[in-house]
């Protein structure tokens, strides 16, 4: 296993507890998906991922599915 990646995406469509708990709940079991975390204020989805098991394509679509499409990404280099 390789060190999990940590990256901010920017969400805009995010505006209540639906919308945290309808992406964490889309996250949470995705394979290589190690956190998630919502913040409802600054339209941000925290995650921590595993490069070698889950794209960040892979999670950008899946969002994207749930109806919460990225605007931007930061991605923190460890």
């Amino acid at each position: 296993m390789s060190e999990a990646k940590h990256v901010t995406l920017n969400v805009p469509d995010v505006s209540c507890m639906h919308c945290k708990m309808a992406i964490e709940n889309a996250l949470k079991d995705k394979e290589g998906v190690e956190k998630v975390d919502v913040e409802v204020p600054t339209k941000t989805v925290q995650l921590a991922y595993d490069p070698e098991r889950v794209d960040l394509d892979d999670v950008k679509a899946i969002l994207e599915d749930e109806g919460y499409p990225v605007a931007g990404e930061h991605v923190f280099e460890t």
